[in-house]
C-alpha cells in the first residue's frame, strides 16, 4: 500500500498493472485517488508515454514525487539512447545516492518492447518472471487475477491487464473501474 502523508491527511492511491504476453505489453492504471474516507479525484492519469513513445511508465505514491522521478527517467532514456535497462539503473543510482532524490516516496512500473521493470527508491531494479507487475495499493489484487489470467485464458495482455484491473477494483476500496490503458506493439 503506498501512502503519502500531507499533514493528518493519508493519501491513499493508485493501482498500476503491466502484463506481457505473445510480444505485446500492456500497462493500465486506475484513477481514483482518496484521501482518508473520501475520493479526491477519480480520473487520475497515472501512465505516461516516454521516449518517442516507446517507453510505458506507470507510477504510484506521492504525485509530485513521482512527477520529479518521472523527469529524470526521461532524461535517463536521453542520454542513454532509450536503453530502459542502462537509464533505470542510473536512476537507481542517482534515486539512492542524492540527498534531495532519496527522501522521494513513489515507485515506477517502466515497460519497452523487450523489458518489464519495477523500479524502488530502495535501490531496485526487478524484471519479473512471468512478465507481470502490479503496484499501488491494489496491486496485489491485480497481480493474483493477472497471473490466473494469463494461465488459464488465451486472452491478450491489454486483455488480461484491463480485467485483472477491474478485478481489484471490485476487492479494493482505494482502487476504481476508471481505467487506462496503453500497449507497445
Amino acid at each position: 500500500m503506498n501512502e503519502e502523508t500531507a499533514g493528518t491527511n493519508r493519501v491513499r492511491s493508485t493501482t498500476i498493472l503491466s502484463v506481457r504476453r505473445d510480444g505485446r505489453v500492456a500497462i493500465g492504471g486506475d484513477g481514483q485517488v482518496t484521501m482518508n474516507e473520501t475520493v479526491a479525484k477519480a480520473s487520475a492519469v497515472k501512465i505516461r508515454r516516454l521516449h518517442q513513445d516507446k517507453v510505458l511508465v506507470g507510477f504510484a505514491g506521492a504525485a509530485g514525487d513521482a512527477f520529479t522521478l518521472l523527469d529524470r527517467f526521461s532524461g535517463k532514456l536521453e542520454s542513454f539512447q532509450g536503453n530502459l535497462l542502462r537509464s533505470a539503473h542510473e536512476l537507481v543510482k542517482e534515486w539512492r545516492t542524492d540527498k534531495m532524490l532519496r527522501p522521494l516516496q513513489s515507485q515506477l512500473v517502466t515497460v519497452d518492447a523487450a523489458n518489464s521493470l519495477l523500479i524502488t527508491g530502495n535501490g531496485e531494479v526487478i524484471e519479473p518472471d512471468d512478465g507481470i507487475i502490479g503496484i499501488g495499493s491494489g496491486g496485489p489484487f491485480a497481480v493474483a487475477a493477472a497471473r490466473a489470467l494469463l494461465r488459464h485464458t488465451e486472452l491478450d495482455a491489454p486483455s488480461i491487464t484491463e480485467n485483472a484491473l477491474r478485478i481489484a477494483a471490485q476487492i479494493c476500496v482505494y482502487t476504481n473501474e476508471n481505467i487506462r490503458l496503453e500497449t507497445l506493439p
